[in-house]
C-alpha cells in the first residue's frame, strides 16, 4: 500500500472505524490504496465520508446500479 506520509497511521489502527473512514478517503480522493475498494465498507460508512463531491457522485451511481 502506499503511505500518506503525513499521517501516524499506527494512532488510527487503534479505532478501526477511524481507520476505515480514513483508509476509505484516501483510497478515493487521491488514490491510495492496494486493490479494490471494499463495497460493503463503502456502503457502511457512506454518510460519513468527506469526498469529493463529484466522485461522490459518480459512486453513488454506481452504488445504485
Amino acid at each position: 500500500m502506499k503511505k500518506h506520509w503525513s499521517v501516524d497511521t499506527t494512532e488510527l489502527e487503534k479505532d478501526p472505524a477511524a481507520f476505515a473512514k480514513w483508509r476509505l478517503e484516501q483510497a478515493i480522493n487521491w488514490g491510495i490504496r492496494e486493490g479494490k475498494i471494499s463495497e460493503r465498507e463503502l456502503r457502511e460508512y457512506w454518510n460519513v465520508l468527506d469526498l469529493d463531491p463529484h466522485k461522490k457522485k459518480f459512486l453513488a451511481l454506481l452504488l445504485a446500479a
